[in-house]
């Protein structure tokens, strides 16, 4: 007996989850995100307690506790590069042209 299989409708997403929410300014949230996860994956990595971060970060342990939970909207694209370097890393900005078939690429 054949299986039946259930289509579900879908649409292809852009590769900016934000853009396809129809949010504002969904390029910087997309790099703030990235950015966020980052400085997440770092503090794991180093095994500190969120108040050690927060010592680390000059911001106080609720501050690092939104970061660590993806809750990036407080801080700027700015700060979390401090952040990061902060942490000991550095950030690199690179722009590039745009090829003609694209209309919108994400920030990297």
């Amino acid at each position: 007996m054949a299986k039946k299989t259930k289509t579900i409708a879908h649409e292809e997403g852009s590769g900016n989850v934000f853009a396809d929410l129809g949010l504002p300014h969904p390029e910087q949230e997309l790099l703030k995100a990235r950015l966020t996860l980052q400085i997440y994956r770092i503090i794991k990595a180093r095994r500190v307690t969120q108040t050690q971060a927060g010592e680390i970060l000059g911001i106080r342990q609720p501050q690092v506790s939104l970061l660590m939970r993806n809750r990036s909207g407080n801080f700027s694209v700015e700060r979390l590069r401090d952040f990061l370097t902060a942490l000991g890393h550095d950030v690199e900005v690179r722009v590039t042209p745009r090829p003609r078939r694209n209309r919108a690429r994400p920030v990297r």
